[in-house]
């Protein structure tokens, strides 16, 4: 070996045995809660950088979800004639809970776009109405009945009101939701957003039968669907975020926008950065620290994160999480206080879809418990880990084009 090749192997190894030797420039055992000035890849660098803790465990924005079947509610032995779903925001007023959400109750269950009419429904949010119940404790509801039934024809809604969301306002309540003017399954369920005040929760609501946040102009991202309408106080104004769906299908995206105002019948002016973000099927956030956080469920290369904005506009993801709420309707205990330090949230109803099967099919209610408050610290909920028995992975078996292929693989085979 040459001179030269001998200073340069031992200049290039001499670190690295070091390094593994003495260990004083190697990660460190305990994780250090800032930054250590050491080189780090890429990974490491993003968990310092990216979130705000380098480890779930110190992060106040990531969570085990657990969830809870809800007393005190009847689905008529599970035959698909009477249907919840898509919780509001929780409240506490009058010394209990109260929250609102999507109410079908029909003589028959779902038949489809073709199968709907007048009377019988085209999906489980056709026909529907704003129903609400209330609780001492969280677990064990009383429907308390009708908050906002569908108007006449052609008011906005009159073939359905659903996805409810509440606001509290300078002493009024306000109800914003999606109103259907023809049967859902014609083309996407195309409906704007509309609202009902009160002057206190239990009504009466007056309906505006007007709209309040248009869809966008054609060519736009949101042309065609403003859903799930969530109000917030935020920065003296309010936050009102929406889903929308774009792209047409087989390869639909969905994504979520915000509207801001002055006054809860509006104008809403839809902000220039929108979409706010970019994953997630339903709304649901809360004010966090300064700024807003949002859970973002099911769809979008971001799906499955709780994510958090500043200035409630440029969302980051601060963790990713599983086994997410469906529709969440958190109890957000500073939601209208217009607070520059949220606490956060540790539980919240949502809904569960496709209960009873293509014939009987429904939803039903049910209540989530998670620990994304900085005034509560459950290490449990901070352990990532959920173990399930095999037949909770096996019960989703194959997709329909993976079920063809192995079919006519077994047919070569027989041949």
């Amino acid at each position: 070996m040459s001179t030269g090749l001998k200073i340069w192997v031992l200049a290039t190894l001499l670190p690295i045995i070091g390094n593994a030797e003495g260990g004083q420039k190697s990660f460190p055992y305990k994780m250090p809660k800032e930054k250590p000035s050491i080189p780090l890849s890429a990974a490491m660098e993003r968990a310092y950088e990216e979130y705000s803790s380098p480890t779930y465990w110190w992060n106040e924005l990531f969570t085990k979800f657990r969830y809870t079947e809800l007393e005190g509610l009847d689905y008529h032995n599970h035959d698909g004639t009477i249907t919840r779903r898509d919780p509001s925001k929780v409240i506490k007023a009058n010394g209990k809970y109260y929250v609102w959400y999507t109410c079908r109750r029909t003589d028959t269950p779902p038949q489809g776009a073709r199968g709907g009419n007048e009377s019988v429904p085209s999906s489980d949010w056709d026909l529907s109405e704003i129903w609400y119940a209330t609780s001492e404790d969280g677990f064990k509801w009383t429907e308390q009945g009708c908050a906002v039934p569908r108007p006449a024809k052609p008011h906005v809604g009159w073939r359905s009101v659903a996805t409810p969301d509440v606001l509290f306002w300078k002493g009024k309540y306000y109800l914003y939701y999606q109103g259907f003017m023809e049967m859902s399954g014609k083309r996407g369920d195309d409906c704007p957003v509309t609202v009902s005040w009160a002057d206190a929760p239990d009504g009466p609501w007056h309906p505006t039968h007007q709209m309040v946040i248009p869809n966008g102009p054609e060519g736009a991202w949101d042309q065609y669907s403003i859903h799930d309408p969530y109000p917030l106080v935020y920065n003296d104004r309010i936050y009102l975020y929406y889903k929308s769906d774009f792209n047409g299908r087989p390869e639909l995206i969905r994504a979520q926008g915000l509207a801001i105002a002055d006054d809860p019948l509006g104008p809403f002016e839809k902000c220039p950065l929108n979409p706010v973000l970019n994953s997630g099927h339903e709304t649901g956030l809360f004010p966090f620290k300064g700024g807003i956080a949002a859970l973002a469920f099911r769809h979008g290369n971001e799906h499955n994160t709780i994510q958090w904005a500043p200035d409630g506009i440029n969302f980051s993801p601060a963790s990713s999480v599983s086994l997410m709420p469906i529709a969440p309707g958190p109890y957000v205990p500073d939601a209208f206080t217009n607070t520059d330090d949220g606490r956060g949230i540790t539980w919240g109803l949502c809904h569960f879809t496709g209960i009873g099967g293509r014939k009987a099919k429904h939803s039903m209610l049910g209540r989530f418990d998670c620990d994304l408050s900085l005034d509560f610290h459950d290490p449990q909920m901070k352990d990532p880990e959920h173990y399930w028995p095999p037949e909770f992975y096996f019960k989703s078996g194959l997709g329909g084009a993976k079920k063809r292929i192995v079919q006519r693989a077994k047919q070569d085979l027989a041949n």
